[in-house]
């Protein structure tokens, strides 16, 4: 994309590392993915433990797995980068000559929409949807902490502290996207990066690793 008014840092990390780049011998590589999924506690930026906490709640509750976000986000398309495929497209990108000083976008290489794929992870926890409700999970989610610490007790479940489960926040950013979120991965295939991941299958690998490492039940 064209550039925009700033400040945007990764827009300024980039140039920085290119201004320090020239004449020298070592180089760099910019990876760009979209809305990273994997198992990762303590970080805002989790949209699939947010899910996770949240169906884990509604199943509690026993309400419908209701999305939470903008109306025009349940029906736009959207893409999200697997944590495993970042991981090894920043190590091709690190150790292959010809990547030096570029810039590539990852992703997982399939477009969904949530109105599709909403269903699908409510599936994956036994729980029925309904009609979407727009809701701030910043807000409501706030004073949900009693309800955490009861499933953790109930379920004997890794003593996690609620805070490094709920970047409530992150959620209601990326289910605001009333708009298609679309980047243009193939550069990073032209220049023979070719793994690719099943989006519903990235969300149905990371609550069974959840399950196992016993942070929901």
């Amino acid at each position: 994309d064209p550039p925009h008014m700033p400040p945007e840092f990764n827009v300024d990390q980039q140039q920085f590392l290119e201004s320090r780049q020239v004449g020298k011998r070592w180089s760099w590589s910019a990876i760009r993915p979209s809305v990273v999924c994997g198992v990762a506690l303590g970080n805002p930026m989790n949209l699939a433990t947010v899910i996770a906490v949240y169906a884990t709640m509604c199943k509690k509750l026993g309400v419908p797995m209701r999305f939470p976000g903008k109306p025009g986000a349940f029906g736009s398309l959207l893409e999200m980068t697997d944590a495993s495929l970042l991981a090894e497209a920043t190590v091709w990108a690190a150790t292959t000559p010809a990547c030096a000083n570029q810039a590539f976008n990852i992703t997982n290489g399939d477009l969904f929409r949530w109105n599709d794929m909403w269903p699908r992870i409510a599936d994956i926890f036994g729980l029925d949807t309904a009609t979407p409700l727009p809701m701030s999970l910043a807000d409501v989610m706030a004073d949900k902490e009693p309800l955490w610490n009861s499933i953790v007790a109930e379920h004997e479940l890794k003593p996690t502290p609620y805070r490094d489960v709920s970047s409530w926040a992150f959620g209601d950013f990326v289910f605001s996207w009333d708009y298609d979120v679309i980047s243009d991965g193939s550069k990073a295939r032209r220049m023979g990066f070719h793994r690719f991941v099943d989006t519903e299958a990235m969300f149905a690998g990371i609550v069974t690793d959840l399950r196992r490492q016993r942070i929901i039940p």
